[in-house]
């Protein structure tokens, strides 16, 4: 063997046990739900009675669009969209704290609905609805990232969707 043949093995030994060196571990308390997983999962979901997945997915779309949402993302054979809304979070407070102090004030929100259905059994479906929003700054830095998990979103919006699941069903 030659000597440049042992140094390139060398070489890339050592590039090897470095790459597997760095690589992270999962920690131990990754996959453990927090007691406040429950409690939002019951708040975002609802079950309806009725076996039509199509049609609860479409009064989804049509209720999310009613309410500003663009629907960015829909898969029906797997039961999921996924809108978005933008919206101005500009106060005058803010911008005068800008002038007068040069501090940085939150002017864009994006809010995200993410709706999944999933089949309960020949009768029923359970639909699951989370919302989150994130929020950036006049300096387009990213101030807020985060669920939202007030009650009356969610008890709102699965009130207007009964309706509308009603209303489609019977071709009203």
């Amino acid at each position: 063997m030659s000597r440049k043949f042992v140094a390139i093995c060398a070489i890339l030994s050592f590039l090897g046990f470095s790459l597997v060196a760095c690589q992270h571990r999962i920690p131990k308390d990754a996959f453990i739900l927090s007691p406040e997983s429950l409690k939002d999962r019951q708040l975002q979901t609802r079950i309806f009675e009725t076996n039509d997945e199509k049609k609860l997915l479409t009064a989804s779309a049509a209720l999310l669009q009613d309410l500003g949402y663009t629907i960015e993302e829909s898969e029906v054979s797997c039961g999921v969209i996924v809108s978005s809304r933008d919206r101005n979070v500009t106060e005058v407070g803010g911008v005068v704290c800008f002038i007068c102090l040069g501090a940085p004030y939150e002017q864009k929100q994006k809010i995200f609905a993410s709706l999944v259905t999933r089949p309960i059994d020949d009768k029923r479906i359970a639909v699951r609805i989370t919302f989150q929003h994130m929020v950036w700054n006049n300096q387009r830095m990213l101030v807020k990232n985060e669920q939202i998990n007030d009650p009356e979103i969610y008890q709102k919006f699965f009130s207007k969707l009964s309706t509308s699941v009603f209303l489609i069903a019977h071709e009203i």
